[in-house]
């Protein structure tokens, strides 16, 4: 029925300010002020609906988003919208489109990489949307090996000009988002040669389509590479082909604020450090973990809000079935994925801060915390973006058959964020390997753990996440300190000593858990490095470990920071107490699923490991009354969730019957094709029937 709340009942059982909870999610109350007001803003305004966008095919979607994008900066400009408010109004409009690339990477290599004459002549255009940008860096032949790309940059002194060329097949441009049909800039990134020699890969701005009608400029060929995975979902974007034959472009077109390429074509070494420009990295990779976040929390939102409403067996005496929510196989499945979407929101908040404050130490000339804070950003890149791509099937499972239906509104979340897994660098690529930037360091995370390692002798101490190496003696030889107390019984006469589960909710415990079992590892690995006498031969051998060593080291670092937020001043009731909770599970869950690394390390004994998942059962049962108020904190809009089984009412049924109701298919009761095709087979007549 309409107008009732299914979900009050729960609601009720909140034992914490869940208001103060929505701008502890945000990071600060005038975040949170923002972000509800656009989420608001966009829920209210028809132009941008999309329950019907996994019924539209592909031109008509693409077409669809291109009025929303108009609107949207319609929008913006009316209503005078900052920046911060532009970029939450696009994100509630949830729809992968041109302008994502062009906000999110265009803008930004510009202003990384450009040189001040350059930023003046090209950021206004770009910010006034007079041109449209995208960034051009994957080839169809290379990817996270960025230094592997073919395209070329002649310098020709004679016309002051480079010449941008597609030399074969496999150097086509191909999947930059925008590039197909809309863009008409963008930053392409290729191989600098003067003189017959190769300067490494470079940035370049190239203009590809007429600012008047909209056509490709003489010697470029342009395109979409078709359809990608999933209804709706990232079809909504033009991902392109792109290929040049000998474009020229002038010589300040290249971006210039490390490398410069004089009038006579000399290359010069700014006096701009070259590291200032890796910078823009780290945020992208930030953005990136928020992303994560974002999306895991909304698929949690709809799985959890279902699950209070799906009653299945358990029926006493005719009364109601079991809550789904109530099964305990259900809390596992369902209880740490919430938990994870509250860490990584966390640990994508410190990233913001680790962004701001690598910006400000380059701008100083002080590169001390920059090698670290790539094999960060790459490893938690890599980590959380595989658990949001998982964690968003495992909330559609946990829907049942429901979860299937696109009216679910997890069908396409998971199309549209799986490829979050391959873009800007391959997950397993970044573990071992930070690739993906222009004249990146090709820091690896693994490399980054083994040269902490080999430092440990030196004298010179491990900083930032790494800090917990210096402490490798301890953590070597270091038992969990879960401790045994006094049964309130006895067996035989004898007092026993049992061990407290409860010692698991001891943030220091768990913390010396999680670095031993890094330090260890990362030890280990580097020990059987040493026995090779090739170390890139060794690498290779042993990259499946580097691997693992790699995302125990991450994972350490997703749970140091949610034990560092619960250290804030924390306001509102019970909110603290919740998030305790939440990282109690997020941690104690990551020790039972990788309980193998932490038994075959001694990090842990097997008797400890059960009680860190009886512990855990515990927390389960602790976290199951304010679960629909833990994601009502997200503060999604129905809009932006766009799930029937997520709505905040939780009216699931009626609205999923309404809307079955609503598929084209339905539009006639007998479907386009029986006269063809169906009812020559009901009458035997498909001798005489035209097929």
């Amino acid at each position: 029925m309409e107008g009732i709340d299914y979900h009050e009942g729960e609601r009720s059982k909140a034992e914490f300010d869940v208001e103060e909870m929505k701008i502890v999610w945000a990071g600060s109350r005038e975040v949170f002020e923002v972000s509800d007001r656009m989420g608001r803003l966009v829920a209210s305004d028809e132009a941008f609906r999309k329950d019907n966008r996994t019924m539209l095919s592909r031109k008509d979607l693409f077409k669809n988003t291109l009025r929303k994008a108009a609107h949207a900066w319609k929008r913006i400009i009316e209503l005078r919208l900052s920046e911060q408010e532009a970029s939450w109004l696009r994100f509630y409009i949830d729809e992968p489109a041109f302008t994502d690339l062009h906000w999110g990477m265009f803008v930004p290599a510009i202003k990384g990489q450009g040189t001040d004459e350059q930023q003046q002549k090209w950021l206004p255009l770009a910010y006034k949307m007079q041109i449209i940008g995208c960034y051009a860096q994957t080839e169809l032949g290379h990817g996270s090996n960025v230094q592997g790309l073919e395209t070329t940059a002649t310098f020709d002194s004679q016309s002051d000009e480079f010449v941008i060329h597609s030399p074969t097949l496999t150097s086509s441009k191909w999947w930059p988002g925008g590039l197909g049909k809309v863009s008409t800039h963008a930053v392409v990134y290729a191989r600098l040669i003067t003189d017959g020699q190769d300067h490494g890969v470079h940035g370049f701005i190239v203009q590809l389509r007429s600012l008047e009608d909209h056509l490709p400029l003489p010697g470029i060929t342009i395109g979409d590479i078709g359809m990608k995975f999933g209804n709706g979902g990232y079809n909504s974007m033009d991902n392109g082909v792109l290929r040049f034959d000998h474009v020229r472009i002038p010589r300040d077109q290249m971006l210039m604020r490390v490398f410069q390429v004089t009038r006579e074509g000399k290359c010069v070494q700014s006096n701009v450090p070259r590291q200032l420009v890796y910078g823009t990295m780290v945020f992208v990779r930030q953005t990136i973990v928020s992303d994560a976040s974002s999306a895991l929390s909304r698929a949690v939102c709809i799985a959890t809000r279902y699950s209070v409403v799906r009653r299945q067996f358990g029926s006493q005496n005719g009364g109601p079935e079991t809550q789904v929510i109530d099964y305990k196989t259900q809390q596992s499945r369902l209880f740490p994925l919430l938990a994870s979407a509250y860490a990584f929101r966390f640990v994508g908040q410190w990233l913001k801060w680790l962004y701001m404050d690598v910006t400000q130490r380059l701008q100083a000339n002080d590169f001390s915390t920059l090698p670290e804070a790539h094999a960060c950003t790459a490893g938690l890149k890599s980590l959380t973006t595989s658990a949001t791509a998982d964690g968003i099937e495992e909330c559609r499972k946990l829907c049942g058959g429901h979860g299937y239906l696109c009216s679910s509104g997890l069908p396409e979340l998971f199309a549209v964020y799986v490829p979050a897994c391959t873009y800007e660098g391959d997950n397993i690529v970044l573990l071992l390997q930070s690739s993906g930037w222009v004249g990146a360091l090709k820091l690896k995370v693994a490399r980054f753990l083994m040269k902490t390692v080999s430092q440990l002798g030196s004298g010179k101490q491990p900083v930032g996440t790494t800090a917990y190496m210096g402490r490798v003696a301890d953590l070597m030889q270091c038992c969990c300190a879960v401790q045994r107390g006094i049964a309130p019984f006895s067996e035989h006469g004898f007092k026993l000593l049992l061990p407290f589960a409860e010692d698991w909710l001891n943030p220091s415990v768990i913390l010396e858990a999680f670095e031993a079992r890094s330090a260890r590892m990362s030890v280990a690995c580097a020990q059987n490095l040493s026995k090779f006498a090739n170390s890139e031969e060794g690498f290779a051998e042993l990259s499946a470990d580097l691997v693992e060593a790699a995302v125990a080291h991450c994972q350490l670092i997703v749970v140091s920071k949610f034990i560092e937020k619960l250290q804030e001043d924390i306001p509102g009731k019970g909110v603290k107490r919740q998030l305790e909770i939440l990282c109690n599970i997020y941690a104690l869950y990551l020790l039972h699923k990788y309980v193998g690394d932490f038994l075959s390390t001694s990090c842990i004994t097997p008797k400890q490991a059960s009680l860190a998942n009886e512990q855990l059962r515990s927390l389960y049962a602790q976290a199951r009354p304010n679960a629909i108020a833990l994601v009502d904190a997200f503060n999604y809009t129905d809009h932006y969730l766009s799930s029937i089984l997520g709505c905040y009412d939780g009216n699931v049924y009626p609205k999923l019957y309404d809307a079955a109701w609503k598929d084209p298919l339905n539009a006639s009761v007998v479907p386009d094709g029986y006269q063809q095709y169906i009812r020559p087979m009901l009458k035997q007549q498909l001798r005489n029937a035209r097929l």
